[in-house]
């Protein structure tokens, strides 16, 4: 028994000691990952510093750049005149620097899209083909073009001789050929001042293929040249065509009778539904079903794993959306984040306001038997719309925001027109600019960033499960409330196409601009989920991943994708994260573009914990209240120089439409 007693206690204290000897080893591990861990913070630290450094220097080397190499800085205005061009490095923004971007649009030439686009051919020798192939190859926006287009180009460009001295492009003048050089030089110079000598085998110009723009520089032949040229229409036209026919091919095979759409046993991944003809459908478990037109359906992977369920499609018209249908009747709006409802309004009949002056491109309105309210008044020429055939845009314009009743967006109420202007009489939203703020603030931290997300999320789920894309998403177009609440603003840019309808038009702020409508591949609403993931990115570090010098080199920088970007330190890895997953080249893999749309970008990481319930029942506290004493307080708001520009002419005659 002693001997027992004895070999009892003998484990026990091997026991303990060998449990203390582990808890020891544990702390010492614990220990080294601590000093690891404080190595890493510190090599992290001193990585920054010198990452600052060199962007510093970089800076310095964007401002002076070399006698030899092309430069050209796009001027931009807070929409009542010039100001200091924009930071060249997106991480370079300080308050100062800090100004407002222009937006950029090509109204697209009228074409029927289901018609068949000619393109005239022109015969190159094979020695002029190979140098333009080659300088394409080689052009670093060009080279993102499928090698079909390309040859298509190339197929299309003309011949053009010129004799030493002659002026092929002129700072200024409206741009819209591309050119490639084959024999001789060209000089370029910018405000009388040389840049650089352009030799053979290069491309220049190529900013007017993309859309309607003046020249930034001046192309004089230094000796005879010959060059071969194409313009924005034909370029446009081969970009549109490729899109159309890659999509009649997808058709086809569809419509192909006796070819399998699914086949059993295969992972699900894609919803269906029937324009023409009829599916039919078989299963080792199933007799026969033939669907038929307007009807839809899925692998039942797709449905939660519930085999054999069987949904229905059908337009609504109550809600103009389409309404799915399952056999257990259950029933939803598609697009699943279909939620809002209608808010009632009030017509204003009455032309008798008083006019102060506002912050933007508005006067202020306030009835005169209330004046405990205030509108906005935005004031549009319209011989200045008429110039620049912006009729189109303007009547869109008042068609969306007329049905966008949404908390998250600017209301229109009404439009008035006269002989010289055009009158649309908005919601006033007294908090000011989220750019002013940003300005001022440099950045935001990720509270801050996710409530004005949040807003905008709630803003463009409402258009996109209307078939509208805005198309302009930027901080310069977000404006608070006396809430702080964010709304959208100015949609000039924004178009319904429908669901799952593309178009072509190229428009928005360069540094926005998702790269299917910088290559003309034809968008839809998932350009705005990249504007998204755009907005996010300046919000939390004070500028865009994506700047450059001129509009080209911006878009130049956006082709090569988001994973080429740096991301500073204050973006934590969430929100990086949900960025790029906005930020995908392929417009279908983006964040908001799936299946379960917007409600995937609100299950986000990032998002975790955020109350959507209190944002869209505005019962959350903004981060940022601005300080508003009355209806015609527009402190919050920055003056600018009253236009001095005389009346325009009546203009009636070019403007023929209902407004």
């Amino acid at each position: 028994m002693c001997v027992c007693v004895t070999l009892v206690m003998l484990c026990s204290v091997w026991r303990m000691g060998t449990l203390r000897d582990l808890q020891f080893a544990l702390q010492t591990k614990i220990e080294e990952l601590r000093q690891r861990d404080a190595l890493i913070d510190e090599l992290e630290l001193e990585l920054d510093t010198k990452d600052d450094l060199i962007r510093q220097l970089q800076g310095e080397l964007d401002r002076h750049p070399p006698a030899n190499e092309k430069t050209s800085h796009i001027r931009r205005t807070h929409r009542t005149g010039p100001i200091p061009a924009y930071p060249r490095h997106p991480h370079q923004l300080h308050q100062e620097q800090r100004v407002s971007r222009l937006a950029l649009a090509r109204f697209l030439f009228k074409t029927k899209l289901s018609g068949e686009i000619n393109i005239v051919a022109l015969c190159s020798p094979q020695r002029s083909r190979e140098l333009i192939q080659r300088a394409l190859l080689e052009n670093d926006f060009m080279k993102h073009l499928e090698m079909s287009q390309i040859l298509t180009i190339m197929d299309c460009m003309h011949p053009t001789m010129l004799v030493q001295g002659c002026c092929v492009i002129e700072e200024g003048d409206d741009g819209s050929l591309v050119y490639v050089l084959e024999e001789g030089r060209v000089e370029v110079t910018k405000d009388g001042k040389k840049l650089c000598t352009i030799e053979p085998g290069k491309v220049f110009g190529e900013l007017a293929i993309l859309y309607n723009c003046t020249r930034t520089a001046t192309v004089t032949a230094l000796t005879d040249i010959k060059l071969w040229a194409i313009d924005r229409q034909g370029f446009q036209t081969i970009m549109m065509r490729t899109g159309l026919i890659r999509h009649s091919q997808y058709m086809e095979f569809l419509r192909r009778d006796g070819d399998y759409i699914i086949r059993q046993g295969a992972t699900g991944d894609t919803f269906f539904i029937i324009s023409e003809g009829q599916v039919r459908m078989r299963g080792r478990q199933s007799n026969l079903d033939v669907i038929t037109q307007l009807d839809a359906f899925m692998p039942p992977q797709y449905v939660i794993n519930k085999p054999g369920r069987l949904l229905n499609a059908f337009s609504s018209a109550s809600n103009d959306k389409l309404c799915i249908k399952g056999t257990n009747g259950e029933s939803c709006l598609w697009p699943p984040y279909s939620r809002f409802k209608e808010i009632e309004f009030t017509k204003y009949e009455s032309r008798s306001f008083f006019l102060t002056i506002f912050a933007f491109p508005c006067v202020q309105v306030q009835l005169r038997n209330d004046h405990s309210r205030s509108f906005a008044m935005k004031v549009l020429k319209k011989r200045h719309i008429v110039d620049t055939s912006q009729q189109g845009h303007i009547l869109s314009e008042k068609r969306i925001m007329m049905e966008a009743h949404s908390p998250f967006i600017v209301r229109l109420y009404r439009t008035f027109r006269d002989a010289k202007y055009l009158y649309m009489l908005l919601e006033a939203c007294l908090g000011g600019e989220l750019w002013t703020l940003l300005r001022d603030r440099g950045s935001f931290d990720d509270g801050t960033t996710r409530f004005y997300t949040s807003c905008v999320v709630e803003a463009l789920a409402f258009l996109h499960c209307r078939g509208i894309i805005y198309r302009d998403l930027k901080p310069e177009n977000i404006i608070l409330d006396h809430r702080g609440y964010a709304k959208l603003v100015d949609f000039g840019f924004a178009k319904k196409v429908g669901l799952g309808k593309k178009t072509w038009t190229f428009c928005g702020t360069p540094e926005y601009v998702a790269p299917e409508i910088i290559l003309n591949k034809g968008h839809d609403v998932s350009a705005d989920c990249w504007s998204l993931g755009i907005l996010i990115f300046e919000l939390l570090s004070g500028s865009p991943p994506f700047t450059g010098s001129d509009p080209m080199k911006t878009y130049n920088i956006i082709l090569r994708g988001i994973d080429m970007v740096e991301f500073p330190k204050k973006i934590n890895k969430s929100a990086a994260n949900l960025i790029k997953k906005l930020c995908r080249d392929n417009p279908s893999e983006r964040l908001g573009n799936q299946k379960n749309g917007v409600m995937d970008i609100q299950k986000h990481k990032w998002f975790e914990g955020f109350n959507w319930d209190g944002i869209q029942k505005g019962t959350l506290t903004a981060p940022f209240v601005p300080s508003v004493d009355g209806p015609l307080d527009t402190r919050n708001f920055e003056c600018f120089p009253d236009d001095n520009e005389e009346a325009p002419p009546d203009e009636e005659s070019g403007w023929d439409l209902e407004f």
